[in-house]
């Protein structure tokens, strides 16, 4: 049973990885969102507005600030991990916190703009990495000590497109009503 915050929690719904390769036709939709998602993202931290971005999308969550710096967070450490699991045999990653990430007077300091360009240049060379992977390549792994799983970079693709679309929902929950 889902939780009663779950439909604000989860706007999107919960990912779901693939447990079978997906090769070239069926990675290609997720390329496709990771490469829209600075401009989305962008889009919509522009269409909610200062003063809105400065709530929390639900009762207990991050403010729409805290969200844009922590995609850009998150993606910069997910390329980092792609990067060590093409140089590395199943590299350990490492895990960080999150919610205390979202607490470092840098969230409270920088502008949004700030962290949106840096998802523009993060993603732009992130997709061109990712455009030039075998289908070998795309079944190295690395290892998550947080979830004690193996993931591949097929299953990361797939995890990090839903994780923009994710909080660009929760972006969206914070539009002014129409």
């Amino acid at each position: 049973m889902n939780a009663p915050d779950d439909a604000l929690r989860y706007p999107i719904g919960r990912p779901q990885l693939p447990t079978t390769p997906l090769g070239a036709a069926g990675r290609a939709p997720y390329l496709q969102q990771l490469a829209n998602q600075p401009a989305q993202l962008a889009a919509a931290a522009r269409a909610v507005g200062g003063v809105r971005l400065e709530q929390p999308y639900r009762p207990g969550g991050w403010t729409g600030r805290q969200v844009v710096h922590h995609v850009a967070d998150s993606h910069m450490n997910c390329y980092f991990r792609f990067r060590l699991a093409l140089t590395e045999d199943n590299p350990t990653i490492r895990p960080y916190d999150e919610q205390a990430w979202a607490e470092l007077p840098d969230v409270a300091a920088t502008p949004v703009t700030v962290s949106l360009a840096l998802l523009e240049a993060l993603h732009t060379r992130w997709v061109v990495l990712l455009r030039h992977l075998d289908d070998a390549q795309w079944q190295r792994t690395f290892y998550h000590p947080g979830t004690l799983k193996e993931q591949t970079l097929e299953q990361a693709l797939v995890l990090y497109a839903w994780h923009g679309q994710h909080h660009l929902g929760h972006l969206e929950l914070l539009l002014p009503p129409a």
